[in-house]
């Protein structure tokens, strides 16, 4: 089992490409935080399927025995290519225009970024982990 929280994401447009990777990889919930995003633009209809979360703490929405992995473009954070994800993850991701920051950063177990000439955008690097997630893991994970 594995879930996404999304920290402050940037716009409407990302969160609902994120539920849309989400219901096509399997995730079990998508938690949001931050005020920048009223709801998801979502053509997939991803929050009749798969519970979509609001709330002031990614925090308090870590699924029980879920670890968190924190994905962001940060000095001890792990190369994507050699990560070995975890059974049961939440993988945290922040908007593009900002980091996840030290309070975020500081309950994540693993730290974790994908290694491009620039930064993607949130819903890009979504669909790139869960991608990573299942060509490592199985289909079923």
């Amino acid at each position: 089992m594995y879930a996404i929280g999304l920290h402050n994401p940037k716009n409407e447009i990302n969160v609902g490409h994120v539920l849309r990777a989400a219901d096509a990889y399997g995730a079990s919930m998508v938690a949001i935080t931050g005020k920048r995003v009223r709801g998801p633009t979502n053509v997939s209809g991803a929050e009749r399927t798969i519970p979509v979360l609001r709330g002031d703490d990614l925090h308090d929405f870590i699924p029980f025995g879920c670890v968190p992995v924190a994905v962001d473009l940060v000095d001890d954070a792990e190369d994507l290519l050699t990560f070995e994800h975890p059974e049961n993850a939440f993988y945290v991701f922040g908007g593009e225009d900002e980091t996840l920051g030290k309070k975020v950063l500081s309950w994540c177990k693993y730290k974790v970024y994908v290694p491009t000439n620039i930064c993607m955008n949130l819903s890009a690097c979504v669909n790139v982990v869960l991608y990573d997630r299942m060509a490592k893991l199985g289909r079923n994970t």
